[in-house]
C-alpha cells in the first residue's frame, strides 16, 4: 500500500477539482485517479468527495483530511531534504582556529575537505582569541586545553605535548641545564596567555612538581616562544609538535627530557550540538576526527 502515493493523489485532485486535471500533472488516466480515491474512502469508510458530472465538491471530513494529508506530505518532503543535506551538506561554515595550531595542523586539511564537499562555503577565522560560539561568532572552532562547562558540544581530536628548547647558540653562550633548578640561572621566556602561572611542571624522582620561572621576555603567542627561542634569546617551553621541523632542522634543541612529566593539552572541536546541528558542522566534525586519528597512528 503506498499511503504517501495516495495522500499525493487525494491532494492534487483536491487542488485541480477534477480527476483529469489531476490526472494530466500526474500523467495518469482519470479513471486510475478516481481509482485511488475510491481506495482511499474505502479504507476509510467514508466519504470524502461528492461528485457531479461537472465537478467534486470535499466534506468536511475530506477537507480534514486534505489538511492532514498536505502536512504529512510537507514533513515527508522536510525529512527526505534533512536526509539529502546529510548526504551532501551546503552552506557557510565558519572555523575558528588559532594561529599557529591552525596553520600548522588544520589549515593543510582543508583543501580535501573542500575538495570533497564542494557545496560548502568555508570562512576561516585565525585568532588566538576565544570566539563566542554559543552567540553565533562561529560555527565550530578549534580550541587547546581545559574546556569550561558550558552548553557546547566537545569532540575530542588529539592531545598535543610539552618540551623545552633553545638554540644551539644560546646553549653555546650560556651553557646547558642539566637539571631543572639550572634554570634559575637563563633566561626563560614565559606564556602569558590568559596570565598563565610563571611556573614550568618537572617530574624527578617520581615526584611531580613546579618550578618558578623568569626572564626578561614574555609572549601570548605561541609561536612566537619558539621564535624566540630559536633566535638564541632564551629557553622556551612549547608544544611539541609545533616545532618539531625546529627541532628537526637543528634550529632548536631539546631539554631536560628527563624531567619531563608528559603533560600536554586536550585538542577539541567545539560547536553547537544536537538534533538540529547542521550537516556541514556535523560532517566537518567528522572529518577533522578522522584526520587526526589517522595522523596520530603515523606518528
Amino acid at each position: 500500500m503506498d499511503l504517501a502515493g495516495d495522500l499525493e493523489v487525494f491532494t492534487l485532485v483536491a487542488e485541480e477539482g477534477s480527476f483529469s486535471a489531476a490526472g494530466r500533472r500526474l500523467r495518469l488516466a482519470p479513471s486510475s485517479v478516481a481509482r485511488v480515491v475510491d481506495r482511499i474512502e474505502a479504507r476509510l469508510g467514508i466519504r470524502l468527495l461528492l461528485r457531479t458530472t461537472r465537478s467534486l465538491t470535499l466534506t468536511p471530513e475530506g477537507m480534514t483530511y486534505l489538511s492532514s494529508a498536505r502536512r504529512i506530505l510537507a514533513d515527508l518532503r522536510e525529512t527526505e531534504q534533512s536526509i539529502a543535506d546529510q548526504n551532501s551538506p551546503k552552506g557557510r561554515l565558519r572555523l575558528s582556529i588559532s594561529q599557529l595550531f591552525g596553520r600548522l595542523f588544520v589549515v593543510p586539511l582543508l583543501r580535501d575537505f573542500m575538495q570533497k564537499y564542494p557545496s560548502i562555503l568555508l570562512e576561516v577565522i585565525s585568532t588566538d582569541a576565544v570566539v563566542d560560539i554559543a552567540a553565533g561568532q562561529a560555527d565550530v572552532a578549534i580550541r587547546l586545553g581545559p574546556l569550561p562547562d558550558g552548553p557546547l558540544t566537545a569532540r575530542k581530536l588529539g592531545e598535543t605535548h610539552k618540551v623545552i628548547v633553545a638554540s644551539p647558540t644560546y646553549l653555546a653562550r650560556r651553557g646547558r641545564p642539566a637539571v631543572p633548578e639550572d634554570l634559575h640561572a637563563h633566561d626563560c621566556i614565559a606564556f602569558n596567555f590568559k596570565r598563565a602561572a610563571p611556573t614550568w611542571p618537572f617530574r624527578k624522582d617520581g615526584r611531580d612538581y613546579a618550578l618558578p620561572i623568569r626572564g626578561r621576555i614574555e609572549t601570548n603567542n605561541g609561536e612566537t616562544e619558539g621564535q624566540l627561542a630559536a633566535e638564541g634569546i632564551g629557553i622556551a617551553r612549547v608544544c611539541a609538535e609545533t616545532v618539531e621541523p625546529a627541532i628537526a632542522a637543528g634550529q632548536l634543541v631539546p631539554l631536560l627530557e628527563a624531567f619531563n612529566p608528559g603533560d600536554g593539552e586536550e585538542v577539541h572541536a567545539v560547536f553547537v550540538g544536537g538534533a538540529h546541528t547542521p550537516a556541514r558542522v556535523r560532517c566537518f566534525v567528522d572529518y577533522l576526527s578522522d584526520q587526526f586519528r589517522a595522523r596520530a597512528r603515523e606518528m
